[in-house]
């Protein structure tokens, strides 16, 4: 009995297509681009079969890039994966600063609490709009990568 007191809250799922599910959608801008926003959230594929994350489109004006990180010695770079990001099946993949992200330009800056739409292109399960939450600006703070 325990152990059923300590599991984690299921996430709610903001949108899904196919087996895909999206949960918790959020963005921010950088503190000095306010043009330029980053896009987090938990995809998860919860079917028996893989599936492939192509890319991602946002609003009218924007460009949009599915981003991932390189450790390069004792720094990291931006990686912009060409041929999408796979995804098992049965996993769930957090996009998160310093990790897999969207990273978009957009033709004016976001508000805090407006919504931002994205559509997520999958290989299989198709296209899915996502709505994003814009939170505050903020940097990434002082996470260290290769914490357990």
């Amino acid at each position: 009995m325990f152990s059923l007191l300590r599991r984690p809250k299921k996430a709610e799922t903001a949108a899904s297509v196919g087996q895909i599910e999206i949960q918790e959608p959020w963005a921010r801008t950088l503190p000095d681009k306010p043009q330029t926003a980053g896009a987090f959230m938990t995809v998860v594929n919860g079917g028996s079969a893989p599936d492939r994350l192509l890319g991602a489109t946002g609003p009218e004006g924007s460009t949009c890039e599915l981003q991932g990180i390189r450790v390069t010695g004792p720094g990291i770079s931006m990686v912009r994966l060409e041929g999408g990001l796979y995804l098992h099946h049965g996993t769930a993949i957090v996009f998160k600063p310093r990790g897999y992200h969207l990273i978009l330009q957009l033709p004016a800056p976001l508000m805090v609490g407006e919504r931002l739409p994205i559509t997520l292109a999958f290989e299989r399960a198709g296209r899915v709009e996502v709505s994003f939450e814009v939170r505050p600006p903020g940097t990434i703070g002082e996470q260290v990568l290769h914490a357990p």
